[in-house]
């Protein structure tokens, strides 16, 4: 296990790489970048859907303020088209993003399978250095997670870098500047929203940086754990398929006991972990809101912002932030991710030298052969 730790960095996501990019590439290259340019084009839409409820939410409030009846019921009509196009939308992209995830982790299993079957490799992996304990386990749970994770994460990132943009842009013309009074002087803060928004996300990402920085070893001793408790198990049920167990081989002792107990011990150190990023992720969700707000008032009460301005002002600024902090919304994802990956790529490194050992072993009798492959 020490050395499945070390294999990460750019050598693990090097390795993951070389072989998860061949998706798009080969036979899978129309179906792979079809459904990239349409998760593209899908996110493209629902982010101009989302800028146009922006500032239908200015319209409405606007009309709310002015007890306008007829603008109101305007508002209404616009709102039932837009609603439903971005649900619409939102249900495409689920489509679209979970098969991209289906046929990508298809694509990678059966090349983990087949290298792993190869000329038997899987019995040979033990005479090789480096990480290949419970391939199976990393076949399946661990090449899933580590193919579902990216995809949702790339879309994200990029829906998340081009609302950022356009809504700074929202704030900075919504919120202009903001004068204040320090130590008898006026000062002004051009595109004071902005700059409100900018300092609250980097706060939080730099508070999920320092508090969770370690959540992504111990997903990664967390899942080893688990997988060296479902061997254990399995090495129990093939055993006693062959033979009766003896009443002294279900003791405390056994491993798949010490399995569980590590299982346990490292579920307890991930949940530390996660009740340290929950109470930054929750504090920012719960202030986001209340933060603008509060921004937004003076001008608001000193008749320079209408309340639909303000509403308008205050949902891009929480949008802006979102988009900000979209780090810190999907820490556990991403550490889960790159304990994953850790784990394909050193199982890879493993069938990779077995690969290179492969030609002299071939050319061995095959009674020294079956020497070599016995434990």
């Amino acid at each position: 296990m020490a050395q499945d730790k070390n294999v990460g960095g750019r050598k693990s996501f090097g390795r993951f790489w070389a072989t998860a990019s061949g998706f798009w590439k080969g036979e899978t290259i129309g179906a792979s970048w079809t459904l990239t340019a349409g998760l593209i084009a899908l996110a493209l839409a629902q982010l101009a859907v989302q800028y146009r409820l922006n500032y239908w939410n200015r319209d409405f409030f606007n009309a709310l303020e002015r007890r306008d009846a007829a603008g109101l019921w305007a508002q209404a009509v616009i709102f039932a088209p837009l609603s439903c196009l971005s649900i619409s939308l939102s249900v495409a992209s689920v489509w679209g993003r979970m098969t991209t995830q289906r046929k990508w982790r298809a694509w990678l299993t059966n090349h983990l399978l087949a290298s792993w079957l190869k000329d038997e490799r899987y019995r040979r992996l033990k005479f090789v250095t480096g990480e290949y304990q419970n391939a199976e386990y990393r076949i399946s749970y661990d090449a899933r997670i580590a193919t579902d994770a990216p995809v949702d994460m790339a879309l994200g990132l990029f829906a998340a870098a081009l609302t950022a943009l356009v809504f700074i842009d929202v704030l900075w013309a919504v919120g202009g500047s903001l004068t204040i009074t320090v130590s008898g002087h006026a000062v002004t803060i051009p595109g004071y929203l902005v700059v409100a928004v900018c300092l609250y996300s980097f706060v939080f990402t730099a508070a999920m940086i320092a508090i969770g920085r370690k959540l992504p070893v111990i997903i990664q001793n967390e899942n080893q754990a688990e997988a060296e408790m479902l061997a254990a198990a399995t090495r129990i049920r093939v055993s006693g398929e062959q033979e009766a167990f003896a009443a002294s081989d279900l003791t405390t002792s056994n491993p798949v006991w010490q399995a569980l107990r590590q299982v346990l011990f490292r579920w307890r150190q991930l949940c530390w972990q996660l009740m340290g990023t929950n109470m930054v992720s929750q504090t920012d969700l719960l202030l986001a809101p209340v933060f603008a707000w509060l921004l937004c008032t003076p001008k608001y009460l000193a008749g320079t912002m209408s309340l639909g301005e303000l509403t308008q002002a205050s949902a891009a600024f929480v949008t802006v932030q979102v988009a900000f902090n979209w780090f810190v919304d999907n820490y556990q994802r991403l550490s889960d991710w790159r304990a994953a990956i850790n784990r394909v790529a050193a199982l890879l490194l493993a069938l990779d030298q077995v690969a290179n050992v492969e030609p002299a072993f071939m050319a061995l009798p095959s009674e020294k052969k079956q020497a070599r492959i016995q434990p």
